[in-house]
């Protein structure tokens, strides 16, 4: 039997038996459920024994009844309370976040040693949350008067009572805080596990990764006393485990990567692989190059994917010998990033493409190294925390890492790195995430499509794949779906709910048809060619991301030059009025093996779906529409 923080309460009102007379008969499925406003036990022994000694009497023969055990369980609370008084730390708590089972992929070890000290992380609450949020679409969509005037830099800070009851409270157990972030809303502290199963009335456990072997400490519920629990969204790591994976989407298959010749001259720059050439053709991406220097492009790094400037510079000659001198970028570390670290191809892929096809756009190599503050975020957050204490964030960041399945992360975790996306929305940034490599996705029991994180955040905009050309399909791997943590944004209601009317049936039971709908858009992702000293073939949304990024980028560089502002948060704009600009991608599919019996597949459709999103970009149509 697990106790998540303790079922005997010193108030018998917050016990509740919910089983009818017949479900007696049957022990194991005895369960009481407290209410979310519960006491700190002083020990489980005594209830334990009461449960054994019911579950014994059964085997016997010896009925009982709820009146019975009702009974039993007040006296064993009533002694216990009377011989372990509550003291004046044995306040009224409230549950903060659950798991209902282990998450796939680990198994139970075992209780963690007492001494052993924790790096926990506390989320302060926002002094106006629903303001930031207000904030973004007011400047995002293109019906409201505050359209395009984005906020300079201001951050969504705690009020000073918050950060004076949390820090009183960690003051009370011994500890003192640190800040971890600009705006003060992150701090950590240290902490035995002793301590910390008192503080928050939970039992930390270890936990074991059945495919790594690899150890950790996590819960799978704690608490936050009554006074404490309006002021913190969320305490980390707690029942957020590792995903399996922390890599870039398709970086891991570098090995696997096939050397190619370089392509001849055919009629189309696409026929016999992706280059800069052919996205040019395809998308009608201009040559020329930006003019403005205040518009910048981001491109994000994580540890492992480092590169060699040389092999970058080459590529650069080989596939835009027209731009003389060959185009370079900045470097800005984050958490210790390092340069000189080894690297894979995923690097490579994401500023090849991007100083290839975003002429004279300057461009920034945003690498997190490995010291990182976030945890299972794998930086996400420490970059995203980065940019916003920066005066001038970049108008447009691509990310091609760090893709994990939405239940790897729980909500609140996954709340604040969105939350901080919103922020840099409404400063002007536009947030692009590859959507991931293995379509719909399993659930953990592979009976649903499994959405993505963090692109299942409402703020970001989610690039998809194609395959082909002339016409362009969905490419197979091109994930998407809906999501479990968000509802379906306004912006995406007409569009989506169109799909749902049409299609629907078919995917009933197999995702939240009320979720947030992923992906928004979608470019090329298959037969990439990038050089690492060699020419290399390359697949995965993972290039898609790069080709849209460059593409907003130039056109913010027109904007800036007509005196406008960034198009910044996009998505609003592009459900309302830029898919007028994008090609409709109405054929292919894409599929994920779940399990040798179980496979999941979305097809392509006219209009919005699940594998193309609106569709690909057309730059001179774009320029048309923004009246360029």
């Amino acid at each position: 039997m697990r106790t998540a923080g303790g079922l005997c309460m010193h108030d018998l009102r917050d016990v509740v038996l919910e089983r009818s007379a017949a479900d007696w008969a049957n022990p194991t499925s005895l369960q009481v459920r407290a209410t979310s406003e519960v006491r700190r036990p002083a020990t489980m022994d005594a209830f334990l024994h009461v449960i054994l000694l019911y579950e014994h009497n059964l085997a016997n023969g010896i009925k009982a009844n709820a009146v019975g055990v009702t009974a039993l369980l007040a006296f064993v609370c009533l002694g216990v309370a009377v011989a372990t008084p509550l003291d004046a730390s044995s306040t009224s708590f409230r549950v903060r976040e659950q798991r209902q089972a282990v998450p796939r992929g680990f198994t139970e070890v075992g209780p963690a040693p007492q001494d052993q000290t924790l790096s926990l992380r506390l989320a302060l609450a926002e002094s106006n949350p629903s303001g930031l949020i207000d904030a973004l679409y007011s400047v995002s969509d293109p019906d409201s008067a505050s359209y395009g005037h984005h906020l300079s830099k201001e951050q969504a800070t705690p009020q000073a009572a918050t950060v004076q009851a949390v820090n009183g409270w960690l003051k009370e157990n011994g500890l003192t805080s640190t800040t971890l972030s600009p705006a003060g809303d992150w701090i950590s502290v240290s902490v035995p596990v002793a301590k910390a199963n008192q503080m928050f009335n939970t039992n930390f456990t270890v936990f074991r990764n059945t495919a790594t072997g690899a150890e950790v400490v996590r819960t799978l519920a704690y608490s936050l006393p009554e006074a404490i629990e309006p002021h913190v969204d969320l305490v980390y790591p707690t029942v957020s485990f590792p995903a399996p994976k922390s890599d870039a989407i398709s970086g891991k298959q570098t090995a696997y990567h096939n050397v190619v010749a370089l392509a001849s001259s055919d009629a189309s720059p696409c026929v016999n692989n992706t280059n800069i050439a052919c996205l040019q053709e395809l998308y009608k991406i201009p040559a020329t190059p930006a003019t403005n220097k205040t518009n910048t492009l981001g491109v994000s790094g994580f540890h492992g994917g480092a590169v060699d400037s040389q092999y970058v510079q080459d590529f650069l000659e080989m596939y835009r010998p027209d731009v003389n001198p060959p185009a370079n970028y900045s470097y800005y570390s984050i958490d210790g990033g390092d340069p000189n670290d080894p690297g894979i191809s995923e690097g490579y892929a994401d500023l090849e493409y991007t100083l290839g096809l975003a002429t004279g756009v300057p461009v920034t190599y945003y690498f997190v190294g490995i010291n990182i503050t976030d945890g299972d975020l794998s930086g996400l957050l420490d970059e995203a925390n980065a940019l916003l204490a920066l005066d001038n964030p970049p108008q447009v960041l691509t990310t091609s890492w760090n893709v994990f399945d939405e239940s790897d992360i729980s909500f609140a975790l996954t709340d604040k790195l969105c939350r901080a996306y919103a922020q840099l929305g409404a400063r002007g940034t536009s947030i692009l995430f590859a959507s991931g490599d293995n379509g719909a996705g399993c659930s953990p029991d592979n009976t649903q499509f499994e959405p993505k994180f963090p692109l299942n955040c409402p703020f970001v905009t989610a690039v998809g794949g194609t395959q082909s050309f002339a016409p362009e399909q969905g490419w197979i791997g091109s994930s998407g779906g809906f999501s479990n943590y968000y509802a379906r944004p306004a912006y995406q209601d007409a569009a989506v709910s169109a799909f749902l009317a049409a299609h629907g049936e078919q995917y009933q039971g197999l995702l939240n048809a009320s979720g947030r709908a992923l992906p928004d858009i979608a470019a090329k992702a298959d037969n990439f060619l990038i050089y690492v000293g060699i020419s290399y073939e390359y697949v995965g949304t993972s290039l898609a991301s790069p080709t849209v990024a460059s593409i907003f980028a130039l056109l913010n560089d027109r904007l800036v030059s007509a005196g406008r502002p960034p198009l910044g948060f996009v998505n609003p704009w592009l459900y309302k009025e830029g898919y007028k600009a994008f090609t409709d991608i109405t054929t292919g599919n894409s599929t994920t093996m779940c399990t040798e019996n179980i496979t999941h597949t979305i097809q392509v459709t006219e209009g919005w779906d699940p594998v193309t999103g609106l569709g690909t970009p057309r730059f001179d149509l774009l320029v048309d529409l923004l009246q360029l």
